[in-house]
């Protein structure tokens, strides 16, 4: 999971392996992110002024999460049904991590 804002990244962590990005897994995240907003960004936590938005996956939309942001007073932008092109790592996460991998080589993959 990865949370950015236009200054860049605030929080990402990983799912560790096997493990599926279910709602409780999602919730726990955004203990994280609430966390790590008010350390790294304090002045648009003091002021309330940070917005968090997500896409529909299921475990964004479960009850679980719906509850942890409303007791949290975390504003949601809401996202559109069926609008992949309102990805915002398109836009700004893919573009980074490409300026961060050029040149690189990886290895593992056999063209023969």
């Amino acid at each position: 999971m990865v949370f950015f804002d236009c200054h860049g990244i605030v929080h990402h962590e990983f799912a560790p392996e096997g493990k599926t990005v279910n709602a409780a897994f999602y919730v726990e995240g955004l203990k994280r992110l609430r966390d790590r907003v008010h350390h790294v960004r304090p002045e648009l936590w003091e002021e309330r002024r940070w917005i968090l938005h997500q896409d529909n996956a299921p475990a964004h939309s479960a009850l679980i999460v719906h509850e942890f942001l409303a007791r949290n007073s975390i504003t949601v932008l809401e996202h559109p049904p069926y609008s992949p092109n309102l990805a915002p790592c398109d836009f700004f996460l893919v573009p980074q991590m490409q300026i961060g991998a050029a040149g690189a080589a990886f290895g593992g993959c056999d063209d023969d």
